[in-house]
């Protein structure tokens, strides 16, 4: 396992580059767990998504901005990287369009996103990474939460 705070860089910074589908973790009014699927990308030092105007992840995030992106390689389900952050930025308008083009490029091959209902806005979610780690194999446990080896019981 290794953890880095707050930064996206190699293995992981390739991940989110590369066209894997990333699992979105939201808390919803009630307290309950939300999880999409979602395309990602980078945006400079933000984790960037993006999504419509009204579904259920884009109001939670603007009651709570916290979110966990998770994604697992293909390759190897127990290879996985975690990123929690916060929405820093919602962009509405022609960015929020053009970053959905870029996402259906990079994951579709097409142009334009294909699906857009009619009278859908986009919105462009910008993430501020606060904790990321990649975890390979068995997550080892917090130190302090099993006995400590050679305390045999009495």
């Amino acid at each position: 396992m290794y953890e880095v705070n707050g930064k996206v860089e190699g293995h992981i910074r390739e991940r989110l580059l590369a066209p894997n589908f990333w699992h979105l973790a939201t808390v919803g009014a009630d307290g309950s767990p939300q999880v999409s699927p979602m395309w990602a990308d980078l945006e400079g030092e933000y984790v960037m998504v993006n999504t419509a105007i009204g579904r259920v992840k884009e109001e939670n995030l603007r009651r709570n901005p916290s979110v966990s992106l998770s994604h697992h390689d293909p390759e190897n389900p127990y290879d996985r990287v975690e990123i929690r952050g916060r929405v820093v930025r919602f962009v509405e308008g022609e960015e929020a369009e053009w970053s959905m083009d870029r996402l259906t490029r990079k994951y579709i091959g097409e142009e334009r996103y294909p699906w857009l209902l009619a009278g859908e806005r986009r919105v462009m979610l910008l993430i501020e990474p606060v904790k990321v780690r990649r975890v390979v194999g068995v997550e080892p446990f917090r130190p302090g939460v099993l006995p400590e080896a050679g305390a045999a019981s009495e």
